[in-house]
């Protein structure tokens, strides 16, 4: 198989290339209205960018469709076919999940005390992270299967900081004076975060895997 999976067809590869793209946006979307949120709460800044993350989430699944149908209508790439789509869908569901996480915190809006912020902000930079290291290794999935792995550790190291970051965020949580309920709904939120990392790491395991069938 070539080095390069969509060198005859251009137009399925930009397609492949914006569907990438929104994912890698997705996360800097998702940073900052975490951000927005821990410094005001739901606000104007908030809300654009959860606008933001429900047209990024649209479009990705406009382009998974438009991807599916042309490598079936097309019968391209049939030897790897199986694989692309499952790791396109397996990248949508990271997108949904970014959205669904911002649903939560505008309908629930959460009280995180001030002591916690900035460990609710650093563990979404930490999810974050694995996403982007994630879209660099599905590039070179993509692109240059030989160098996949030189950015799916990264999304590993990611992952194990983000449950470090976890664990003692609950430890912290359950420490303070707050409710039980108000434990159990901010040990909610601080799991929904990680959450995403921890599919960042489901994904490059698949992606590992099909980085090896494409190189023997």
């Amino acid at each position: 198989m070539a080095v390069q999976l969509f060198k005859r067809t251009k137009q399925l590869e930009l397609k492949v290339d914006e569907i990438l793209d929104l994912v890698s946006q997705s996360a800097m979307t998702f940073d900052q209205a975490i951000e927005n949120y821990l410094s005001e709460g739901i606000g104007e800044r908030f809300n654009m960018r959860l606008d933001q993350m429900i047209a990024l989430e649209t479009r990705g699944d406009e382009l998974g469709l438009a991807v599916e149908l042309q490598m079936y209508n097309e019968t391209l790439i049939p030897d790897a076919r199986g694989d692309v789509l499952t790791l396109l869908e397996a990248l949508d569901g990271i997108l949904d999940s970014f959205k669904s996480v911002l649903f939560y915190f505008s309908t629930e809006v959460p009280e995180i005390p001030e002591e916690l912020r900035q460990s609710f902000d650093d563990l979404a930079k930490l999810s974050c992270a694995g996403v982007e290291s994630l879209v660099l290794a599905a590039r070179a999935f993509f692109r240059d299967v030989q160098t996949v792995n030189d950015h799916l550790h990264k999304v590993h190291f990611y992952e194990k900081d983000a449950d470090v970051l976890v664990t003692k965020i609950r430890k912290e949580i359950f420490l303070t004076e707050l409710p039980l309920a108000n434990k159990i709904h901010l040990r909610f939120f601080a799991e929904r975060i990680v959450w995403i990392s921890d599919m960042a790491e489901d994904v490059a395991d698949r992606l590992t895997i099909y980085a090896i069938k494409r190189t023997i």
